[in-house]
């Protein structure tokens, strides 16, 4: 890796000194952005996108992570592990889960190369060093990575601030939740040069009791501006440590207290609880590196080419009831004459992992005709092992780090797109995208699943290739320049991840997805009113579904499904009343469903033991989990002067959680209202003051935005199905709370 960075670095250098060295302010900020745009939806592109822009980015950075800053975006819902939007949290798009959303950061992929979701504590804070975030829905255009199976984020960081600038900003609320950041730039230095720093900490006891998050970021940025020549060097990252409130509560813990966390319980051998375990933490570090080349090649003609090196490390500890020992690769011991084959312990989950490459694209621009070649190159490696450092009472030699499990992956991902858009006819574009993708997943070692049946650690042995081809076509018209039009057709394929392998029942192996996506769409563009309309139908084949089962960590399994698809229409609408009012809304009303699906639930007799059986419950058709037939989000602004003041407004309906479509297996619907304002005042002398405030959930709405279920059959001596019994879970979220924030730019 260093011999390539030092390459590329010389390669730049030479290229720059080449090139004219005159400095053009608006090519110069025309280049800044070059190395997004290969991957980004435009204008005339037919593929359904949202912006999220730097201004309201920063009207409502109240220190939540990006899904909660995504709420707005149409189709969206957000959720948090610890209630109040910091720590662990989740988006879902169309009703499509994390693993299926691709997400960069200036092209870069983010997601996890094993897991395919993106852990944003890992990344605290980092839209506050954002420019803005493009969300498209559906398969959308090619990009890098992974998970591009539904929708991406596209996230573009900080570009050149021309004049030199500090920031200080200070934020407290609710939960002895608290933010402090500092930012500082220097401008453009000798019309060439330019340095930006971020430093982030943000801690919060969370709603859920002690659902604590300790956030520390930083985010550097150095550049390099030329005539036609950018280069930029940029690294972020933070240290998470976050107490687990992975497991949520059941209804009847919900009604005594809907704030309570079970995790890390310590039980007696009758099931009480005596106590809890104070390092029942998720503990990591994650370091990423960026070197971005943007080249002007001439008025039609521009290049990029970034290397990109990120790191990872952590750990979680948990304190775990009753577990018996063989499974963790211990023997039982002897207690005054009895055997004890189970005991209390806690055991350590370790990783490190380094994930490393190259995209680039090439990029043609005339007026009627555009083009782009571009892909990249990425390899990832990781272990993945864990480690017994207690068990109670524990009668003989153990090792203080015994190891029960170790695995390691290696995987390379490489990829190859070209697209083209041209003006077949006046103001009528043609669009086609064209990505070849290889993926070889290998997997080898134990994994940290018992198996009963040949008695000892499951193991893993995947050595897979996967050959992709995702093309993508439509059709743009610009009918004059209020109104559009678009329609496109798009094909993605898409691999298992790690959990299919890992959490799928012994040697069944997950096959690979395909979705058939078909989206058509109308804008309209006037001085007072927005409006538009989307509307898409998702056949998958393969798909890979949520099955309302969780692994130990809270994580769902899923299964292929040989038909599928999710049907739906998104309105989106915008009225300016007057210069200081305005009203943006958006509802989605969608059919997500499975054909001919069957579920396998587990037998138990009627004292409730085991029968080690599963018994199949056929569906001609039922409700994808997780995904609310109407998502419906409102934005009421009010700006005066100084003042501005917005009232926001989520409304999901009812989810289910898991396949089977059960009505004690579903999500009530909410509709929450939260309000922020900010005033600002400008001086001369000492810069600018915004004193703002964030009120979440006025109406103290009792709500989940999460959870799961599960299912068994109750059998009679004969064998009959006596009846069903349905156990569900919830993830709570906070009820009304606030958060003060006092910014200061110099």
């Amino acid at each position: 890796m260093k011999k390539i960075v030092i390459t590329i670095l010389v390669f730049c250098s030479a290229i720059s000194g080449a090139l004219s060295q005159e400095n053009d302010t608006l090519r110069v900020f025309e280049l800044d952005e070059i190395q997004v745009l290969a991957t980004r939806a435009e204008n005339k592109t037919p593929v359904t996108h949202s912006i999220v822009t730097k201004g309201q980015i920063e009207s409502s950075n109240y220190g939540q992570d990006v899904p909660f800053l995504l709420m707005l975006v149409p189709s969206t819902v957000a959720t948090s592990d610890a209630g109040a939007g910091i720590g662990y949290t989740g988006v879902r798009i169309r009703g499509i889960d994390p693993t299926r959303i691709n997400v960069t950061a200036n092209s870069i992929p983010l997601n996890d190369a094993e897991s395919h979701s993106l852990y944003w504590v890992n990344i605290p804070d980092f839209v506050s060093s954002l420019a803005d975030i493009q969300v498209q829905r559906g398969a959308g255009s090619s990009t890098n990575g992974a998970g591009a199976f539904g929708a991406s984020i596209n996230m573009r960081t900080e570009s050149l601030n021309y004049e030199p600038y500090g920031n200080v900003s200070l934020s407290a609320g609710s939960y002895n939740t608290h933010r402090e950041i500092v930012k500082l730039g220097t401008g453009l230095l000798k019309n060439h040069f330019s340095f930006s720093a971020r430093l982030s900490n943000i801690n919060s006891d969370g709603y859920i009791d002690r659902a604590s998050s300790k956030l520390r970021s930083y985010f550097a940025q150095g550049a390099y501006y030329g005539g036609n020549t950018v280069v930029k060097f940029i690294t972020f990252g933070g240290k998470e440590e976050t107490y687990h409130a992975w497991d949520g509560i059941d209804a009847e813990q919900m009604k005594k207290n809907r704030r309570y966390n079970p995790c890390g319980e310590i039980q007696d051998e009758n099931g009480n609880v005596e106590g809890f375990y104070e390092n029942q933490i998720d503990n990591y570090l994650q370091h990423n590196y960026q070197l971005l080349y943007n080249q002007r090649l001439n008025d039609k003609w521009n290049f990029n080419v970034t290397m990109h090196y990120t790191r990872g490390d952590g750990y979680y500890e948990e304190y775990k009831n009753g577990r018996t020992l063989v499974e963790y690769g211990l023997q039982p011991f002897v207690v005054d004459g009895e055997t004890i084959r189970k005991s209390n312990l806690i055991r350590k989950k370790q990783m490190y992992n380094d994930f490393y490459g190259s995209v680039f694209s090439l990029n043609y621009k005339m007026e009627k005709f555009s083009a782009s070649l571009g892909g990249g190159i990425n390899k990832y490696t990781g272990d993945h092992w864990g480690n017994v450092i207690w068990v109670k009472n524990y009668v003989g030699n153990l090792d203080a780090n015994h190891e029960y499990y170790r695995n390691s992956t290696d995987k390379t991902d490489a990829n190859i797109f070209i697209k083209t858009n041209y003006e077949i006819y006046k103001n009528l574009n043609l669009y086609a995208d064209l990505q070849y993708r290889r993926i070889t997943h290998v997997i080898h070692g134990e994994n940290d699943n018992w198996d009963w049946i040949n008695e000892n650690m499951q193991g893993l042995n995947v050595d897979n290739i996967y050959n992709f081809f995702n093309p993508k076509f439509g059709f743009h018209y610009q009918i004059n320049e209020k109104n559009d039009a678009y329609i496109s057709l798009a094909v993605a394929n898409k691999e298992p991840t790690r959990n299919n392998f890992t959490d799928a029942k012994f040697n069944a192996v997950p096959k690979s997805e395909r979705l058939y996506d078909y989206e058509s769409g109308y804008n309209f563009r006037g001085s007072r009113i927005n409006f538009g309309v989307t509307l898409y139908y998702m056949n998958y084949k393969n798909q890979l579904v949520l099955t309302g089962e969780t692994n130990d960590i809270g994580e769902a399994l899923t299964d292929n499904v040989s038909k599928s698809y999710r049907l739906g229409i998104e309105l989106m609408l915008g009225i300016k009343f007057t210069d200081w009012l305005y009203w943006n809304v958006n509802t989605t009303f969608s059919k997500n469903k499975i054909k001919d699906y069957t579920e396998y639930l587990d037998d138990y007799d009627e004292n409730w033991n085991a029968l080690y059986s599963q018994t199949p419950n056929y569906m001609s058709s039922t409700d994808i989990a997780y995904s609310p037939a109407v998502i419906a989000n409102s934005l009421v602004s009010f700006k005066l002067k100084k003042l501005n003041i917005a009232l926001q407004s989520v409304y999901a309906g009812k989810q289910y959680v898991t396949n089977s479509q059960q009505d004690d297996l579903k999500l009530d619907a909410y509709f929450i209202n939260n309000i922020r304002a900010d005033y600002t005042l400008q001086t001369k002398s000492l810069g600018k003051f915004t004193l703002g405030i964030a009120v979440n959930n006025i109406f103290n709405k009792k709500y989940s935005s999460n959870g799961w279920g599960s299912s068994v059959y109750i059998k009679d001596a004969n064998g009959n199905v006596l009846y069903r019994s349905n156990y569900m879970g919830y993830y709570p979220q906070a009820t009304c709370n606030f958060m003060v924030n006092l910014s200061m730019l110099f």
